[in-house]
């Protein structure tokens, strides 16, 4: 009887003690956990043929800066995952009580393919190497304790993609699931590429 206690008091400390870690981890923090890891959206596409099975890979990269958070993030239709349409690296960081993600381009990207497998790959590259999208940073905000929301500011995230003259982002950001809406227009504010009826939802099948 005494040692079922023992055990019962043991368990509830561990409990607690790491229930408040959870709690004492910043906004910053929660959002780069809840971003990383692999994802897509398979749920999605077998629901409504018109959008496809993307594979969503985010991962952390030189975790040794104390800048803020940097993330590699790979996209690829999923039954061409070795071929990625989309490669960039992410910058996580506050300001004002926001949380900024700020977009890179990656030089020579080809050979970072699959680099979310060992991010080692990434020591022979460094911030200053890259090209930032001016404009197409996200703002991120804390909705409530399970969810944040951001979105591109305005038509400030210039592209010229399939016509387009700015582009946009909007982002849900659960601890398991995360809503990306990437839409192109063009300078009539007309809609020229991304989806129409709403935004990719990747739904997160192994953590980081």
């Amino acid at each position: 009887m005494i040692m079922k206690k023992e055990i019962i008091c043991a368990a509830a400390i561990w409990f607690l003690s790491t229930s408040s870690l959870a709690q004492n981890k910043t906004d910053l923090e929660t959002l780069t956990d809840w971003m990383c890891g692999s994802f897509n959206s398979e749920e999605q596409s077998l629901q409504d043929s018109t959008y496809f099975n993307i594979s969503l890979e985010m991962h952390r990269i030189w975790e040794n800066r104390s800048d803020g958070f940097w993330l590699y993030v790979e996209q690829a239709v999923a039954e061409t995952k070795n071929k990625p349409y989309r490669q960039r690296i992410y910058h996580l960081s506050e300001s004002d009580g926001d949380i900024i993600s700020v977009i890179y381009s990656i030089p020579g990207e080809q050979n970072y393919i699959g680099g979310y497998k060992d991010i080692s790959i990434f020591n022979s590259l460094t911030p200053l190497q890259l090209e930032i999208r001016e404009g197409c940073e996200v703002i991120i905000k804390r909705k409530d304790e399970n969810k944040f929301i951001g979105s591109t500011i305005d038509e400030n995230c210039l592209s010229s993609l399939r016509g387009a003259a700015y582009a946009t982002t909007k982002v849900v950001i659960t601890e398991n699931s995360m809503m990306s809406w990437d839409q192109g227009f063009n300078k009539n504010n007309e809609q020229v590429w991304g989806a129409v009826k709403g935004g990719y939802v990747f739904n997160k099948v192994k953590t980081h």
